[in-house]
């Protein structure tokens, strides 16, 4: 086989394959906080969770803790969670909780009692002079990381000479700005800890090539066949205009009417079976609306004008609400496709009024565990999203609905069987996972290791 050197995006059609050492060489998962997780932008909370000047949260990553705050001047700032003094973390996340959160008008260590205000400047040094003026503003303060927002999320980069997080986003954030997330908010949010390699969590949902496996129960809806997109560091993927049902799919969204003879009743019944197998891609709303839809029209409307209907009828039951939906033309929804990966680690299954999204992270260095986290945002009239928190959930199906469990079901089998003598090494589909072979391309040149190798 022979290395494919800068693989461009263009090239991921052609057949390859890639090592397993990304996803079980500790070597490898103590390198990545170095040369990945310190160089790259990612995305450590939502702009709601720090409405107020005092509020903060902490984004834990590997060994890293950042400690993410909003000033009193209104602005978002963000420091390595450690006090210059002794290196005692300054904040403390407790015990079974995802990250710290919190409101407080300063900052002190529990250990000396340094303190430090919003913008990261040390107030009160206990014995100061005993330095004899060695100690600095620029000893003293707290190191700051860079940080940005986009999307309604807040994006945080340890590398001070990093690029700026709009060229680093694109083209995924020109193509999905027309959703407007910064709109939605929190549904509900939950998290675990997997035995398996944060890679190995992202990609169990990164592709609808596995629904028909994994999901059997959904392929009465249509045929999932979907393309795979590299768009840079990202990519995104969705379905063709038609299914091989032959049934208009409309957009290429989750939002299809699905293979049936009644394409009302379909649509009904796959909302219906989304909304309580996922518990997500769609909302009570959209819900309601497909089920009106067999009153709503006669039988025999054809799958588009049924599409159609549902939308502009869920379009009115939102502005009875108060809640303006976004100006998505369909050319827009169908370049967006169905779901995106933004590199490395964020999941994005978006909608015109909500998304599901994922977020995996290492576990310290461990290359056989890592850290899971699913969220739903969605639209809310002003002042009516609900309060929620980070909430550890067991991975069960009781917990996460049935779809999510049973993506759950292949995650410790695939990390196993990467380990296996037998495995020949990974053997992505060159058109619907070409997400995951970009995923490792991009990881490639961070990591200085491994890549893409051609099966010719």
């Amino acid at each position: 086989m022979n290395k494919i050197g800068n693989i461009q995006a263009d090239d991921l059609a052609a057949p390859v394959t890639f090592p397993v050492d990304a996803y079980v060489s500790r070597t490898y998962a103590e390198a990545e906080g170095d040369r990945l997780w310190s160089k790259i932008w990612q995305h450590a909370g939502r702009i709601e969770e720090i409405p107020e000047a005092g509020n903060f949260i902490t984004y834990e990553i590997g060994n890293d803790s950042i400690l993410i705050v909003r000033t009193a001047e209104n602005s978002i700032k963000a420091y390595h969670n450690v006090c210059p003094h002794r290196g005692r973390r300054l904040v403390d996340v407790p015990r079974g909780k995802n990250g710290a959160c919190g409101k407080a008008p300063r900052f002190v260590c529990g250990f000396h009692a340094w303190t430090f205000d919003l913008d990261g400047e040390a107030t009160h040094i206990l014995d100061k002079a005993d330095w004899q003026g060695a100690l600095t503003g620029e000893r003293t303060c707290l190191s700051e990381v860079k940080v940005g927002e986009w999307g309604g999320w807040i994006w945080i980069n340890m590398d001070p000479d990093c690029m700026p997080l709009r060229d680093y986003l694109e083209p995924a954030a020109t193509l999905l700005d027309p959703f407007e997330f910064a709109k939605m908010r929190y549904r509900f949010r939950q998290w675990v800890v997997f035995d398996c390699n944060w890679k190995v969590a992202l990609e169990a949902f990164m592709e609808p090539y596995h629904v028909a496996g994994t999901h059997p129960q959904l392929t009465k809806y249509g045929d999932f066949y979907a393309w795979s997109a590299a768009q840079g560091l990202h990519g995104n993927d969705g379905y063709d205009a038609r299914d091989k049902s032959g049934d208009s799919a409309a957009t290429t969204t989750v939002h299809r009417t699905g293979k049936g003879a009644d394409a009302r009743l379909t649509m009904a019944q796959m909302q219906k079976e989304f909304w309580e197998t996922v518990g997500a891609s769609t909302t009570q709303i959209l819900v309601d609306a497909a089920a009106r839809l067999p009153d709503e029209l006669p039988e025999g409307t054809p799958a588009h004008e049924v599409h159609h209907h549902w939308l502009e009828s869920a379009k009115a039951d939102y502005a009875a609400l108060g809640i303006a939906w976004p100006e998505i033309s369909d050319e827009q929804m169908a370049k967006a496709g169905l779901a995106w990966h933004l590199f490395p680690n964020m999941g994005i299954l978006q909608g015109p009024v909500f998304a599901l999204c994922y977020r995996t992270r290492p576990y310290g260095t461990d290359p056989d565990k890592c850290i899971y986290e699913a969220y739903a945002i969605e639209r809310y009239p002003d002042g009516k999203a609900p309060v929620t928190e980070w909430v550890y959930a067991e991975a069960t199906e009781a917990n996460w609905r049935k779809v999510i469990a049973q993506d759950f079901s292949n995650m410790e089998a695939v990390q196993k069987g990467l380990k296996s003598r037998g495995f020949r090494g990974n053997l992505p589909n060159p058109y619907q996972e070409r997400k995951v072979t970009n995923l490792h391309r991009n990881l490639a040149r961070y990591m200085g290791q491994g890549g893409l190798r051609s099966l010719d």
